[in-house]
């Protein structure tokens, strides 16, 4: 583990709990804690692979929270979260040859594209819409599909739960929050087994970034259900604009690259 100085683990905790609190709440905590881990020091493999280890724990905070609510049934979604598990580990396990250029090129687009529809789109609140898709062929398809992506790429994952249980499943925005979390969890443990194997995490770090994800979690969620889909709905727009900047910042992105900006 690299020498990391005790100011610079204080900035990784005060960044895992804001991290847990907005991710609870709209997603998006990876945007937090990545940077705030490559600043503390660490490499880029180690820090992909201890980030999953503080992701879990922010996730099972919201996921717990949630579940005690009502607001989902875990014994229910078992079998969603575990296809999400499955998503997770192969997009981890095959992240070496899936075309990251593509995967870096569209993402900012299309994290614009869901704060667009999510700031513009009418009636979007805490009550359930008529499904556009089974339960059966949404945990078949898309969940895997997302829990893939997870682990190939990570930032916008929330996002794109969210999206598709508000329009395809007919969740209200609380209730796909909700869900949201559990399968995030599952992706996240997925990609974390292969992380493991590879020996890419920092335990200690990552433990303690857990403990004040969970912590923040907490927070967050009781806040989400508290006022629901009125701090939901801003909240997830600017989270999908910030790292929709925040990818199109880097130099290195290839759409700056392919349009010379």
């Amino acid at each position: 583990m690299p020498d990391i100085a005790l100011h610079l683990i204080l900035l990784l905790c005060a960044a895992a709990f804001f991290a847990g609190f907005v991710d609870a709440i709209a997603g998006g905590g990876g945007l937090i804690t990545v940077p705030a881990m490559l600043i503390a020091g660490i490499p880029p493999l180690q820090t992909l692979g201890t980030n999953k280890v503080q992701s879990i724990f922010g996730a099972a905070s919201a996921t717990l929270a949630y579940a005690r609510k009502g607001h989902v049934e875990l014994s229910e979604q078992l079998p969603m979260a575990l296809m999400a598990v499955m998503g997770g580990a192969l997009g981890a396990a095959l992240a070496t040859i899936v075309p990251g250029q593509v995967l870096q090129a569209i993402m900012p687009v299309l994290l614009l594209a869901i704060a667009i529809f999510f700031a513009v789109k009418p009636n979007l609140n805490d009550l359930d819409k008529h499904r556009l898709i089974t339960p059966f062929a949404f945990g078949l398809t898309l969940v895997p599909a997302i829990g893939f992506y997870d682990g190939v790429f990570g930032p916008g994952t929330g996002s794109f739960f969210m999206l598709a249980f508000v329009t395809l499943a007919g969740f209200g925005v609380l209730k796909a929050t909700a869900h949201t979390k559990l399968l995030n969890l599952g992706s996240n443990f997925g990609a974390l087994i292969v992380f493991a194997s590879f020996g890419a995490i920092l335990w200690k770090i990552g433990l303690l970034m857990g403990l004040c994800q969970f912590l923040g979690a907490q927070v967050g969620s009781r806040l989400a259900m508290r006022i629901g889909a009125k701090l939901i709905k801003p909240l997830l727009v600017i989270v999908c604009v910030a790292l929709a900047v925040k990818l199109l910042a880097d130099p290195a992105n290839p759409l700056r690259v392919w349009f010379g900006v």
